[in-house]
C-alpha cells in the first residue's frame, strides 16, 4: 500500500508515522523495520491539531478514539508546520496509508 502511494504520489517516503494508541502493535514496527524507515508516534493533540487540514474523515475512528482522520493526521502531524497532503487517506483492509510533504519554513 505504502509503495502504491508513492508512486501515485511521484514521491518516496522519509519515515512512517502512526498514531501512539497503536505502539502496541508489532506489525507497524515491523513494517518499519523491513522498509528500513523510522516509526514516528503520534500523540491525540498533535492528532487533533490538524483534523482541520484532513481531507477524508471515518465516522468509525471517531467512534472509537475521537479522532474521524488518523492517516492524515499523523502524515501531516510528522510533517509539521506548514505541511500538505500529497497522497490522501487509502485503505486495504483494516490498514491505511496517506502521504505528506513538509512545507516551506
Amino acid at each position: 500500500m505504502i509503495k502504491h502511494a508513492c508512486a501515485k504520489a511521484q514521491r518516496q517516503v522519509d519515515s512512517l508515522a502512526v498514531p501512539d494508541f497503536k505502539s502496541h502493535e508489532a506489525g507497524l514496527r515491523a513494517a518499519a523495520q523491513r522498509l528500513g524507515l523510522p516509526l514516528i508516534l503520534i500523540n491525540t493533540a498533535a492528532l487533533s491539531a490538524v483534523q482541520v487540514s484532513c481531507v477524508t474523515q471515518s465516522a468509525r475512528a471517531g467512534q472509537v478514539v475521537g479522532i474521524t482522520s488518523i492517516a492524515e493526521g499523523c502524515v501531516l502531524a510528522a510533517a509539521g508546520a506548514n505541511s500538505r497532503l500529497l497522497f490522501p487517506r487509502i485503505a486495504y483492509g483494516a490498514a491505511t496509508c496517506a502521504l505528506a510533504e513538509a512545507g516551506a519554513v
